[in-house]
């Protein structure tokens, strides 16, 4: 069994025409899911809401910041770099972050992966800043989250949506109990990742990887640097900033992963501890998409 947290409010975050990150990108995947052969197997959760979670938010972005959002939301539009506002953006930013501390708990309480099935994505937003389609930095709120709870000492965060998760970085480099590693296509969007940054306590590591790179280079990045990394750390819960736009079908980037590739990213998580907790982030093809979160689930799956 899977837990996939997931609310039909994520669709009401509007970004406008023709813009990449568009509601129809859940609804792909919830509609994949529920005509797959594992769909017996997921466990459909709504996010909580009786949580305070602008305390939450606040342990990652200034209440200036937060502030703005909301008051763009108010007014009906508004815009951070390439990352729109609409009338319910803030409450639904709001729930995706709920929905990412859901996974942490249910993810800690039952020892097995979940997935987080929200929008808007969260990596690229930094103190003050939305950007790149993020709001509020969903996995570093989540990663410090998880350590507040007491019983939960190091976090690891794996990011491997095409992007840097410079928002992500930002947020953690300096936190002896949480270790960052992200792979991103480079040069890419947002020009950040450089191999040479280590953080405070050696805790990041930065792959960046050249265009037209295949599964067999993520597969030598995750035997020579990424295990290792991790397994040195020994985290007890691992958070994955899960972007499938690294898939070659998608045109934000320049990566030639197939759907299927997943399933081996999806497995080396798993063999660096079985508390893992999934969060969708980029993927803009909806086929390859919803196929990529689908072999996710499944190899998920493969546990019990």
């Amino acid at each position: 069994m899977i837990s996939i947290i997931y609310s039909e409010n994520f669709l009401q975050h509007e970004t406008g025409y023709m813009h990449p990150e568009q509601p129809e990108r859940l609804t792909a995947i919830v509609e994949i899911l529920r005509k797959s052969t594992v769909i017996d197997q997921i466990q459909w959760l709504n996010p909580d809401m009786a949580r305070n979670v602008i305390s939450e938010i606040e342990r990652v972005h200034s209440s200036e910041y937060i502030d703005s959002v909301r008051a763009y939301s108010i007014r009906g539009w508004g815009c951070f770099e390439s990352t729109q506002i609409s009338p319910h953006s803030f409450e639904v930013a709001c729930l995706a972050v709920n929905a990412w501390l859901d996974g942490v708990d249910h993810v800690w309480q039952m020892g097995r992966p979940s997935f987080v099935l929200a929008r808007p994505p969260g990596h690229h937003a930094l103190k003050d800043q939305g950007m790149g389609f993020c709001i509020f930095c969903n996995p570093a709120i989540a990663a410090l989250y998880a350590l507040s709870k007491g019983q939960i000492k190091r976090v690891g965060i794996l990011d491997w949506d095409v992007h840097h998760g410079n928002g992500t970085q930002a947020s953690v480099e300096n936190n002896p109990h949480i270790a960052f590693c992200s792979i991103h296509q480079s040069p890419g969007y947002p020009h950040t990742g450089k191999s040479d940054e280590h953080g405070k306590f050696n805790n990041v590591l930065n792959l960046p990887i050249t265009p037209g790179s295949l599964i067999q280079d993520y597969c030598q990045l995750f035997e020579q640097k990424v295990l290792g990394f991790f397994q040195n750390f020994q985290p007890d819960i691992l958070i994955v900033s899960a972007g499938y736009d690294a898939n070659q079908a998608d045109l934000l980037s320049k990566i030639n992963l197939q759907p299927q590739d997943y399933a081996i990213l999806t497995d080396y998580c798993l063999k660096i501890t079985p508390r893992v907790l999934f969060g969708l982030e980029g993927g803009y093809e909806l086929d390859s998409l919803a196929q990529s979160v689908l072999e996710t689930v499944k190899q998920c799956l493969k546990l019990f």
